[in-house]
């Protein structure tokens, strides 16, 4: 039994719609028979405004008021399901905000969700608790403590450089959700700077700083048992002092890496789409970063690969007795995302922000890497016939980094 017949019939709720991933999301879910609706926070313009495969919902940010957006998202969905009776309702988190919001209610009108239980979403939010977990599994896990006060920083021994970032990757704070912020520091001046803007509002992490070079392991997980794998290697970053990827590579998956994975879903007993974050130092040894249970930035790349991993994640769900076609091996192909790379391509002109981040890119072979184009190479969110939404994602992105770093300026 395949995806496109599965699907058929499906109206899936997804969101949100400002995530990387979304438009790509919806296209595997749109060419698999299935309809696609897409919450978004209002007044937001995101780029699936432009597209003729969704139509969008807007709720009250989560930001603004979990309460709210969940009462929001709740009318929205009634009224989808009152308007549509004949198709078959699912939610289907995108990012770690709509992957938060979703674990703190009770499911909205008994749909399923495509996607982790509410304890596991809670865990995919929890970065400590996967250490623990990736440790347990056989990974190569970097030293970290977790603090709650200023005084807990400095009372413990710390090695230089290392990198202090939030516990949560997004959570629940006085009713709204918040993301905290993350230091690379390289010394005492540059980690008390990071604490003192910190001011105690949230568990961190102390956490060893390891240069290399990001990977990932991706999957799509049915009841602790793994369907599916796909691994693919960072080749550039939009921050190249850390941040989500602007380019990369579709590799291989790696044994160790892999039967690593396999006992860590084991025994999280995961179910729905997964990314393992892992670093390679310049040794060659792999180390676990964070585990993301969601869609991912680069769903373009394995999606180019054959892996329609949003589609599989509703069909396991609906219709847990189907079979997944794997695709076949493919010779690989790079992804880059036009936006991020004209975005990191400023980041290296501007130059390193901390002494931590060493063997900062050439400014000259970074301008020709990211203005070049070969025939291995393809677009994040590019579509022939919905092109709107790549050119709209990409300008998006520029304009939204500047008045970020503005703000933070």
């Amino acid at each position: 039994m395949t995806a496109e017949k599965n699907n058929a019939g499906v109206l899936v709720i997804i969101g949100f719609a400002e995530a990387l991933s979304a438009p790509e999301v919806v296209w595997s879910l749109a060419d698999h028979g299935s309809k696609v609706v897409a919450f978004t926070r209002k007044g937001n313009h995101s780029a699936l405004r432009s597209s003729r495969y969704v139509a969008l919902i807007e709720i009250t940010a989560p930001e603004t008021s979990c309460v709210q957006a969940i009462a929001d998202l709740t009318e929205q969905v009634s009224r989808l399901k009152a308007a549509h009776p004949q198709w078959q309702l699912a939610l289907m988190p995108l990012d770690d905000g709509s992957l938060c919001l979703l674990s703190l209610t009770p499911r909205i009108h008994d749909i399923p969700i495509i996607g982790p239980t509410e304890q596991g979403a809670v865990w995919a939010l929890d970065k400590s608790a996967q250490i623990e977990c990736a440790r347990e599994a056989g990974f190569a896990v970097p030293q970290t403590a977790v603090v709650d006060k200023a005084s807990d920083v400095f009372a413990m021994p710390v090695e230089f450089p290392l990198v202090f970032k939030p516990v949560w990757a997004t959570r629940e704070q006085n009713g709204r959700l918040a993301r905290g912020r993350a230091w690379t520091c390289a010394d005492r001046l540059e980690l008390e700077a990071g604490v003192k803007s910190w001011r105690e509002c949230e568990p961190m992490l102390l956490q060893k700083y390891i240069a290399g070079v990001g990977e990932g392991l991706f999957g799509l997980a049915d009841g602790g048992s793994v369907i599916a794998w796909s691994a693919h290697r960072r080749l550039r970053m939009m921050n190249p002092q850390g941040s989500g990827s602007s380019a990369c590579i579709s590799q291989e998956v790696d044994a160790g890496l892999k039967a690593a994975g396999e006992r860590l879903i084991a025994l999280t007993r995961w179910h729905g789409l997964f990314m393992i974050e892992l670093l390679r130092d310049e040794s060659g040894k792999a180390w676990f970063m964070e585990f993301n249970g969601r869609t991912w930035g680069s769903m373009a790349l394995a999606r180019r690969m054959g892996f329609e991993y949003p589609a599989w994640a509703v069909q396991k769900t609906l219709y847990p007795a189907s079979t997944v076609a794997l695709p076949p091996l493919r010779h690989p192909l790079v992804c880059r995302h036009l936006g991020r790379e004209l975005v990191h391509l400023l980041f290296v002109m501007r130059g390193s922000k901390s002494r931590a981040s060493t063997g900062w890119p050439s400014r000259w072979r970074t301008a020709r890497q990211v203005l070049s184009y070969s025939r291995n190479d393809r677009w994040y969110n590019w579509r022939a016939d919905d092109r709107k939404v790549f050119f709209n994602d990409s300008i998006g992105t520029i304009k939204g980094q500047i008045f970020r770093s503005k703000g933070q300026g």
